[in-house]
């Protein structure tokens, strides 16, 4: 059973669960501020649930790569939208700022995403 680490909870899930889900299941949101009541609720359209994830997850499906190549976000940040992103295995999520999670401060003493080497 996956185990996911998020804003120091750590929760067990079913592998291939919508992250997202087991994010909102757990009282844990993926959301930043009015984003939290303003979103797509898991459809890929809004991109507000975006969250960096270290781990085993699903691959990028088109719908999410459709809505990571518009801004404010961008393929190349390394995020991954928790709506979209099936857990596989045990998993960091980070939740970064700015309303759709989209401001990425890169912390040279971590590893980097798969997108950053």
């Amino acid at each position: 059973m996956p185990t996911v680490e998020f804003r120091g909870e750590r929760i067990d899930c079913e592998a291939g669960a919508a992250l997202r889900d087991v994010l909102l299941d757990a009282g844990l949101s993926p959301h930043n501020r009015t984003s939290e009541w303003v979103n797509c609720r898991g459809n890929a359209t809004c991109g507000t649930c975006a969250v960096e994830v270290r781990g085993e997850v699903s691959e990028m499906n088109a719908d999410e790569r459709r809505r990571l190549s518009l801004p404010p976000h961008s393929l190349d940040s390394g995020l991954r939208l928790s709506c979209q992103a099936e857990v596989r295995g045990d998993v960091r999520v980070v939740k970064h700022r700015g309303f759709w999670g989209q401001t990425v401060e890169r912390d040279e003493r971590r590893e980097p995403t798969a997108a950053e080497r």
